[in-house]
């Protein structure tokens, strides 16, 4: 056996056995599902690495070129060599682009244990090859069809050679030298282009128009002269009545020797349209960073008592999200967001009562004490991670059924990842760079061109959608390579993170800001030494513009290399790097967010202006006090009788509100506003109700008298019970309602005639944990794991492959079948070899009925258990008997 012989891997397993501890650490991180559970030796890792959902999973983590790259490898022959996979890529021009990426390429999808072998004969994981390459029920994403000698299988030996005689060549003694002779001709360049110049033009008409497929056509039972060139030289074959396929052979000669119409070594980039100066860009994220928290609170408060019912499947009514639009003054699916986003947070959930409603958790209490930053942090961080996704509101299942906000069937699970990627994209761009979305859904298409419609898009679907079109062909061609629509779930993702990113304070005015860039963990992205401006930066109000060039230094690197170079992770943090990564993000936008005022501008007309954020006790007290009468950079307050009796009902006192506003204003309190409170506080109680069913009472019987009289008393249904006493039907507090609606300002009193102070009731749920991100497939393993795991499969493997002695009335044990001795002779052994000290290999069943394989070389043997030094564990173990399923001896080398 040669030295290359024996360097070249004979199977998957083989060449995995060939790996370091590094590269198959690498391969279990970027395939988490083969170690669950942890494979027991290598030849089981293989085994898993080629089922075929494992290889669907790991296709649909390929970039775009290296997709092309493996679906060129499955019209390639089995094993195909460089140079074969070369020509198919880069043609017979040699694109210098593709030649330089492919050794990238192929070095991603040996890493991802999709190829195995060396230069001279690189073999494609057959799964992958049964999904990615052609056949008449799954036309390939190339667009090529059948080789010779697939179409031909099936077809008489009497045609085949008449299909060598008219295409000039020797006739042959057997159908196989016949098909290999017309592949040899299909296949010479200067041969093949000799038989096409003597074809008629529209023959050869007929092959253009087939050659990038789809590859099959129909035809008559009597076809037209320039199909019969064709079909009698089997540059057409027939592969069923009616129908004929363009042989690959034949489409590559057409394509010069190019398995697909536009290979794309290169992932698009992704150019600035914009530049901001930097600390514009944050000051404008801070910002809106500070709307964020305000709104959130807004939302809250207005639920403080117990928000809107539980739908009996879930979620909000249509009624109450808009009614949530309405008092945040937002559209409706903003209002979805922000009441997702509080979710996500934990900050808001359902109380579990009969009466199932909405409301705050105990956590938004706690949330509220934490600095402003710290609470920005939160929001964010949960954003970042919730996999529940708001922009499918008001969309249907798979079901038909109405998706609602905070109901079932939000999750999408592609989420996390794409909000991650899309963001690190933008930290890939110079400080203030504002990216073209447009650009940055390309990147994403390039970057997982199987993740199609609905984020369901996977090699057999996009398949089975090509084989169910049949002749459609292009339109499956189109499936199979990605969807290119707005219909893209991941394209929808990514429009809805820009979006959602801006309202939160992680991007100003399109462009990543420094917390933003802390919030991933990412790196300040260096400015270049010149700028040159672009024409979409003119407009920048800052007077400043920046550069407008390529994306950044990473982005003509192989694709594990260009995140990094970026300036950003390759993948999301771990919870650990994300807590450290959300504290440097706060610490960042701290400085940014404008400090809480203790006081407000009073005004003759009955407003109040805050020229900022307030303080939470005053914002609290002005929010009973006043309504709010417009919000934005100053938010205006409107004093109304209504508001200065809603603050007397919460128990405050006229002098109380006077002391109040004087102590908070930097103006004096104006005479209007002072004689309001006093008029209302006048009238204050002057009316008593109670429960009569209710009941009116006052000192003043001519004021008794105007109510009685008045129209809009009528609906109350008022009778005089005395000078000083009205009684009704109504109930407490439809008649405090009604009499408030005619202008007048009773108060509420108790059974023992005390005045009833109507201060708002907090409803919080019970403790309540925030909504865990339902996972997209399994998590990526730790180092720890991934040591461990290593660590077994070696053992495993090392007792698996051991070389043993071979017996003679012993039958061959298949690979991974463990040996079985009788109780007599695995004891026998076991003495033996205490005394010779030799090693052995054994079958053992554990507590749990897993059964695995050792190399042990036994110290003692007592009482019914063995105590030997385990080679696969590295350590002295003790192991029964009775557990052992046999014994074998090893083989002298």
């Amino acid at each position: 056996m040669s030295t290359e012989d024996q360097r070249a891997p004979r199977s998957l397993a083989a060449a995995l056995r060939a790996r370091d501890d590094t590269s198959l650490a690498a391969l279990l991180r970027a395939r988490p599902d083969l170690i669950t559970p942890v494979p027991t030796d290598l030849t089981q890792l293989a085994t898993r690495a080629g089922t075929r959902a494992s290889v669907v999973r790991a296709l649909e983590r390929l970039d775009r070129f290296a997709l092309q790259t493996a679906e060129a490898l499955a019209v390639a022959g089995d094993p195909a060599t460089y140079a074969e996979l070369l020509g198919l890529m880069a043609g017979d021009a040699r694109d210098q682009a593709v030649v330089d990426a492919l050794p990238g390429a192929l070095t991603a999808l040996r890493e991802q244990a999709l190829i195995w072998g060396d230069e001279g004969s690189l073999r494609l994981v057959r799964t992958a090859r049964e999904l990615l390459a052609p056949s008449a029920q799954h036309p390939s994403p190339t667009g090529l069809g059948p080789s010779v000698r697939e179409a031909t299988a099936g077809m008489s030996p009497g045609r085949i050679q008449e299909l060598v005689a008219t295409a000039g060549l020797p006739s042959t003694h057997d159908s196989v030298s016949a098909v290999g002779a017309l592949t040899a001709l299909f296949t010479h360049r200067k041969k093949m282009a000799a038989l096409l110049a003597k074809a008629p033009a529209e023959s050869v008409d007929v092959l253009k128009r087939l050659m990038w497929g789809p590859p099959y056509g129909q035809v008559t039972a009597d076809p037209a002269a320039r199909l019969r060139w064709l079909l009698d030289r089997g540059l057409l074959l027939p592969t069923a009545p009616g129908t004929v396929v363009l042989p690959r052979e034949v489409a590559l000669h057409l394509r010069e020797g190019r398995a697909h119409r536009t290979a794309e070594p290169v992932p698009p980039t992704v150019e600035p349209v914009a530049t901001h100066r930097p600390q514009v860009v944050d000051a404008t994220a801070a910002g809106q960073a500070y709307t964020t928290l305000a709104t959130v609170e807004e939302l809250l408060k207005d639920w403080h008592e117990g928000g809107p019912s539980v739908l009996r499947a879930g979620g909000l009514s249509v009624r109450d999200l808009k009614r949530t639009a309405v008092a945040l003054d937002v559209s409706e699916p903003m209002a979805a967001f922000w009441v997702e986003l509080a979710y996500a947070a934990g900050l808001l959930a359902s109380d579990g009562e009969a009466d199932e409603r909405y409301a705050a958790t105990p956590e938004y209490d706690e949330w509220l004490e934490r600095p402003p930053a710290d609470r920005w942090a939160q929001l964010a961080q949960a954003w970042l991670a919730a996999t529940r996704t708001s922009g499918v509101v008001g969309g249907r299942d798979l079901k038909e059924r109405a998706l609602s906000a905070l109901g079932p069937g939000l999750d999408r699970s592609a989420a996390p990842e794409v909000r991650h990627r899309v963001l690190t994209l933008l930290a890939g761009l110079p400080e203030g760079a504002v990216p073209d979305p447009e650009a940055v859904l390309a990147r994403l298409r390039w970057e997982r061109p199987l993740r199609g419609p609905q984020g369901q898009q996977s090699p057999q679907g996009a398949q089975g959608q090509q084989g169910q079109q049949g002749q459609q062909g292009q339109q499956g061609q189109q499936a199979a390579q990605g969807p290119q629509g707005d219909d893209d779930l991941r394209a929808r993702l990514a429009r809805w993170t820009l979006t959602e990113a801006e309202l939160l304070g992680v991007t100003g005015r399109g462009a990543l800001s420094a917390h933003g860039r802390a919030l991933l963990g990412a790196r300040s992205a260096p400015r270049p030494p010149t700028a040159t401006p672009t024409p979409a930066a003119q407009d920048d109000p800052t007077g400043r513009s920046g550069p407008a060039g390529p994306t950044g230094p990473g982005d003509k690197l192989p694709a594990p290399h260009r995140a990094a170079a970026a300036g950003s992770p390759a993948t999301p943090l771990s919870p650990p790097e994300q807590a450290v990564a959300t504290a440097a993000a706060a610490r960042l936008l701290a400085p940014l967010l404008p400090e809480p005022l203790d006081h407000v501008l009073l005004q003759a007309d009955l407003t109040a202006v805050a020229p900022g954020p307030l303080r939470r006790p005053l914002a609290d007290v002005l929010s009973v006090l006043a309504d709010v009468e417009s919000k934005g950079g100053a938010t205006v307050y409107r004093f109304t009788p209504g508001s200065v009796r809603r603050a007397l009902d919460a128990g405050r006192s006229a002098s109380d509100l006077h002391a109040f506003l004087a102590e908070h204003s930097r103006t004096p309190v104006p005479q209007p506003l002072a004689y309001l409170i006093d008029d209302v506080a006048r009238r204050h109680g002057h009316l008593r109700v109670g429960a009569a069913s209710a009941y009116v009472r006052c000192d003043d019987d001519a004021l008794l008298n105007e109510i009685l009289a008045d129209k809009r008393a009528a609906a109350l249904r008022m009778r005089r019970l005395a000078p000083t006493v009205l009684a009704t039907q109504a109930d407490p507090a439809a008649l405090l309602e009604g009499l408030r609606a005619m202008g007048f300002a009773p108060a509420a009193e108790s059974a023992e005639g005390d005045v009833l102070i109507t201060r708002a009731h907090a409803h919080r749920t019970p403790p309540r944990t925030a909504p865990e991100p339902v996972p997209d497939g399994p998590p990526v393993p730790d180092t720890t794991l991934l040591t461990a795991a290593i660590r077994a499969i070696r053992a495993g493997d090392l007792a698996a492959t051991t070389p043993r002695k071979p017996t003679e009335d012993a039958a061959p044990l298949a690979p991974g079948e463990l040996p079985r001795t009788s109780s007599a002779e695995t004891l026998a052994t076991m003495q033996a070899a205490v005394l010779t000290g030799e090693a052995l290999w054994i079958g053992y069943v554990n507590a749990e009925g897993t059964a695995s394989q050792r190399v042990i070389a036994p110290v003692r043997v007592e009482g019914g258990f063995v105590t030997a030094y385990d080679h696969t564990a590295d350590e002295v173990r003790t192991y029964p008997l009775h557990r052992i399923t046999g014994v074998a001896e090893l083989a002298d080398e």
